[in-house]
């Protein structure tokens, strides 16, 4: 029987002044000696398969509505279905609450997964707490992953930091990059390699190129199969019609994750979706709006430019017409961060046709440096472009603390040599809230009403 503690939800509101946005652009030129860029052997440790006869393995929770008060815990099984109910409680010797779920498998190739379960627990409280000691509210960001000791060092680096909840910004085990009946053995090695984490902390997906695999040549032509059976999204609770794009609202943010290859253009279901889902964002109850994707908007590096140019068509206006705080995507295999700039002017005939900054526009950071087998991207343009604000071709991992409606923190950690090292940080303003955008009075309740820590232990049981 596995025990697994999650934290479900936290915010806070506290005040926070005297801060200003980072410094003037800058390419690192920092050179790492690099890890090979190879996966960790399957009879490493860290793709350890638990003891016991079908003991469940590959446990990782995310988020199950839209408001934040339920979870999906999802986990395997090997051999044979396993319970489908789970227990769970507030305290840790009461065990007052069941679930029941679903269990599912599939075939890809020839490969037969094990049996995957899903379970929702809803119906979970938030704490109203009238006082303003509480703590920041922390998110962990990361991309393009893999299973490589680079990915290795930047978990473990990430773990050591510790964060509420984690947005994963697509690339999850590059299992594509093996074949046949490897596919399926990969994605279970990943899914044991981020237990240690994806079990104790909800991981909210998006999904990038590598999780498409096409592969005629198997006779597996539906893209995104390994991926939706094995990591679900709630994306009905947000009215998305795909569970590659949803939304999701955590503590004081609204979060909209979107899908670089589904389509997007104009009257297209994503398109839609999005249309309607930036006109409920309200920003009295969730200050802050952030977005992810895979595919860059802006990025200066050789590798992938301009691929998210038609996205930026698609989207650049209503991101900034909404005020969106910050947008991050991965793909790049390296760091880069920008100002706030945009390219909305130009409309084919006239207006500017260079991007120019813009206090509407969204930040856009790229964080697809998490350490997979394809290594770093390591080939930046020159000279660096005037909406690029820092750039650097290392793994590492990021982190954002919201503080406040107005303040959050930002903050980079390259992976030296398997050192944790700050290294690019800054202070981001709340696009609606934030700065001199809106000098408001803050009403006296919604600064002292908080959300606490609310702490669910749950039961997996194979028999």
């Amino acid at each position: 029987m596995k025990q697994f503690w999650v934290g479900l939800v936290t915010a806070f509101f506290l005040f926070l002044s005297g801060l200003n946005n980072g410094n003037a652009k800058m390419t690192s030129t920092f050179v790492r000696s690099e890890w090979p860029s190879t996966d960790i052997p399957l009879d490493n440790q860290a793709f350890a398969v638990p003891k016991g006869r079908n003991a469940p393995q590959q446990v990782h929770i995310t988020q199950g509505d839209y408001e934040g008060k339920a979870v999906i815990i999802s986990w395997v099984t090997p051999d044979e279905p396993g319970s489908l109910k789970v227990q769970y409680g507030k305290s840790e010797k009461k065990y007052d609450l069941t679930a029941e779920g679903t269990v599912s498998n599939y075939s890809f190739y020839k490969y037969k997964s094990g049996y995957i379960h899903e379970c929702l627990l809803d119906g979970l409280e938030m704490v109203t707490d009238l006082s303003l000691g509480c703590a920041p509210f922390y998110l962990w960001l990361p991309g393009d992953l893999g299973q490589t000791y680079n990915s290795l060092s930047t978990l473990q680096h990430y773990m050591q930091s510790g964060a509420d909840a984690v947005l994963f910004v697509g690339d999850l085990s590059y299992s594509d990059r093996y074949q046949y009946n490897d596919v399926g053995i990969r994605w279970d090695t990943w899914g044991r390699f981020v237990e240690q984490s994806t079990a104790y902390q909800p991981w909210m997906w998006s999904a990038g190129n590598h999780e498409i695999e096409f592969m005629p040549y198997m006779d597996e032509v539906v893209p995104f199969r390994n991926f939706l059976h094995r990591y679900p999204t709630p994306y009905l609770a947000s009215k998305s019609t795909n569970p590659l794009w949803y939304a999701i609202k955590r503590a004081s943010a609204h979060i909209i994750v979107l899908s670089s290859y589904s389509p997007f253009v104009k009257y297209t279901p994503q398109w839609t979706w999005l249309e309607e889902e930036l006109k409920k964002v309200d920003r009295e109850k969730t200050p802050w709006l952030i977005v992810l994707m895979h595919a860059p908007i802006y990025n200066s590096n050789e590798a992938h430019f301009m691929e998210g140019e038609s996205m930026r068509a698609a989207f650049e206006t209503w991101f900034v017409q909404y005020r969106v705080d910050v947008i991050f995507a991965g793909h790049v295999h390296a760091y880069e961060r920008s100002y706030r700039i945009s390219n909305i002017q130009y409309n084919v005939t006239s207006g500017d046709r260079y991007p120019i900054p813009d206090k509407s526009a969204p930040v856009y950071i790229t964080v697809g440096d998490g350490g997979n087998q394809e290594g770093l991207a390591g080939r930046f343009l020159e000279p660096q472009p005037d909406y690029s604000a820092f750039r650097e071709a290392s793994y590492g991992h990021s982190m954002l603390e919201i503080k406040n409606r107005t303040h959050a923190l930002y903050h980079w950690n390259r992976n030296d040599d398997g050192k944790k090292v700050p290294t690019d940080a800054f202070v981001l303003h709340n696009q609606y809230w934030g700065g001199n955008l809106r000098r408001r009075k803050l009403n006296k309740h919604h600064l002292r009403s908080t959300i606490q820590p609310i702490t669910a232990k749950f039961l997996l049981d194979s028999e």
